[in-house]
């Protein structure tokens, strides 16, 4: 997979938005945008109902459970804004140039997105037992279909929050490609010999510096007796 660090290239390259438009995980937090305001704006405008048409109170249309609502309102806009701000944080993945920030963030992703992967199951099973012991009155069959709609893209939102948690996992197991690091300037061997002074530093060198081999040698003095060396 193309990029160097937890799936993204170098920092401070340019982004191009016709591939980031393009990208899988773009398209997911994008699905789960729409789907946020589909659950929540169902329930906002249609799941309050009166029980008889003349009362003035309104009540939840999911077995008149609030709570259900409530859940439901609540969790399509925690993903609504959570896809905004990852959008966000995916458009300037490339400008992070600390690789522990980086990390954080994509971190930060995973906890996320398998967090609401779990919100949603519940939001999903919660409406769908709630919808089910629902006495079929004039109110609730008006908003029927907006209800049927907040269960079914409860539903569709856990599939594409696990699949962004997925997409995550996959890029926090990337980690980052050590091989950024200049390691090609140094020598492989470790015996080899220091390479001289570069052409144009102002020290003229054609040969490379190395140790001379421990040689025995002997010191001649004036009066020609040999001295051993020690």
């Amino acid at each position: 997979m193309e990029g160097a660090s937890f799936g993204a290239g170098r920092a401070g390259g340019a982004v191009d938005p016709l591939d980031f438009l393009k990208q899988p995980q773009t398209i997911l937090r994008a699905t789960a945008w729409i789907f946020s305001i589909v659950v929540f704006g169902s329930i906002v405008n249609e799941c309050y109902m009166n029980k008889d048409g003349t009362d003035p109170e309104l009540h939840c249309i999911f077995n008149e459970n609030e709570s259900a609502c409530s859940y439901g309102i609540a969790i399509g806009i925690i993903a609504f804004f959570g896809c905004i701000f990852f959008l966000v944080v995916d458009l300037q993945f490339q400008q992070i140039s600390s690789v522990k920030d980086r990390k954080r963030a994509v971190l930060l992703d995973l906890g996320f997105s398998g967090f609401l992967s779990f919100l949603w199951f519940v939001a999903f099973c919660f409406l769908a037992n709630q919808w089910q012991r629902t006495t079929m009155s004039k109110g609730a069959l008006q908003g029927a279909d907006a209800a049927r709609a907040a269960i079914a893209f409860s539903f569709f939102s856990i599939i594409v929050w696990v699949a962004l948690a997925l997409k995550a996992l996959q890029r926090y197991r990337l980690g980052t490609d050590m091989s950024l690091f200049a390691t090609d300037q140094f020598a492989t061997d470790p015996n080899a010999a220091y390479p001289g002074y570069p052409t144009g530093s102002g020290i003229e060198s054609t040969e490379t510096y190395q140790s001379p081999p421990f040689t025995e040698t002997s010191d001649t003095n004036p009066k020609g007796y040999q001295v051993p060396a020690y």
